[in-house]
């Protein structure tokens, strides 16, 4: 997959931009707030995904304008010269995909990225739920279908968890309780069984990763930790679905008593180590930023692995705080992916060898062939 040009218009601060990239790395460098990040984003929206920073439309388009367009040309597969423009205006977004309006997951199951953001460093030391979202986010991108199954997921366990609240004020409640249960059970054990074997190819390929940024022989591993099969490993989805089916039974009274679903999928967590301990408690400053940028590239390569092309990367603000060897590999060793790369002193970027750089100031992007 590759990202051929890319036009952009009263987006955030970025008045009038045509960016032509290089087909491998790309880094864009300039002073703080001056629209590097944008430009990422403005990438990242042709996954079909919101906005990585959390922010309505309507903060997206420049302000005093109109309207937001931002208009991509890419490859992907076998078919290129693919073109996709998404617009907003109005409060309303459209979406055309080579002339055709389509909707948001159209994009989903056209265009691949990864991003490395600086507030996913608190992966390594953050909440369960932090990694479950950071699981089940590469675990949609990669097997698009799963999508629904998350989403049936959170539906059952809210109107669970609505009926648990309402029954010490209506027992007669209590018959429907076993019908969410076994919806939850059904889309729970796909979900489970999804992310276990998603995990365990994302394990071997950050192992790699790990060992290529870091200068030390360390070993970096990730597992999916399931706490409602009791030790048990289920073979399928439907295997899964009865064990957890019987996990809720086994703490409904407890669930009636809290008032919620204390057992499931929303409970698990992917369980890190560095050299045999948990890095969340173990890992150093420097250990854990090089373990979230050794996730990311992981998530990159299964996706490139399971869908046979790869990914896009967008890397923002990857360079602070790493040493010489780790922003050289960086630079000039993941070569597999296009790569666009953002940073702000530009002696970051003097060890990029065949890649392109670009400068951001003030909104505007200027080729730097120096």
């Amino acid at each position: 997959m590759k990202v051929r040009r890319l036009e952009i218009a009263h987006f955030r601060n970025l008045k009038h931009v045509v960016f032509v990239p290089g087909p491998f790395s790309n880094v864009i460098y300039g002073e703080n707030a001056q629209g590097k990040t944008n430009l990422l984003e403005s990438i990242w929206m042709f996954t079909g995904a919101r906005s990585f920073r959390g922010a309505r439309e309507a903060e997206l388009i420049e302000f005093d304008a109109e309207y937001a367009s931002l208009t991509m040309q890419f490859d992907t597969g076998p078919r290129s010269g693919q073109e996709a423009e998404i617009r907003y205006n109005n409060n309303r977004r459209s979406i055309l995909l080579n002339g055709v309006e389509r909707g948001a997951s159209t994009l989903y199951d056209t265009f691949r990225a990864v991003l490395f953001a600086p507030e996913h460093l608190s992966l390594i030391r953050g909440t369960p739920e932090q990694r479950r979202n950071f699981l089940d986010a590469g675990l949609c991108q990669a097997y698009p279908r799963y999508l629904a199954v998350v989403r049936q997921y959170r539906r059952a366990l809210q109107q669970r968890n609505a009926l648990l609240k309402d029954l010490p004020r209506n027992a007669s409640l209590l018959d429907t309780l076993d019908i969410w249960d076994r919806r939850l059970a059904t889309a729970g054990g796909m979900l489970a069984m999804g992310r276990a074997g998603y995990v365990k190819r994302l394990d071997r390929r950050v192992r790699q990763a790990y060992g290529g940024i870091s200068q030390y022989k360390e070993e970096f591993s990730v597992a999916y930790r399931c706490g409602a099969f009791g030790g048990e490993k289920p073979g399928n989805d439907e295997e899964a679905a009865v064990l957890l089916h019987l996990a809720l039974k086994r703490a409904r009274r407890e669930d009636m008593k809290a008032g919620f679903t204390t057992v499931g999928p929303h409970r698990d967590d992917v369980e890190m180590t560095l050299e045999t301990r948990p890095a969340r408690m173990y890992a150093s400053q420097g250990q854990c930023r090089s373990a979230v940028i050794a996730l990311k590239l992981a998530e990159a390569a299964s996706l490139r692995d399971i869908c046979g092309e790869a990914p896009v990367v967008l890397l923002d603000d990857v360079m602070s705080e790493l040493d010489e060897s780790r922003q050289e590999y960086l630079l000039n060793h993941i070569g597999m992916f296009q790569t666009f790369l953002t940073c702000c002193d530009p002696e970051n970027i003097r060890r990029l060898r065949g890649g392109k750089r670009f400068l951001m100031r003030e909104g505007e992007l200027t080729a730097d062939d120096a």
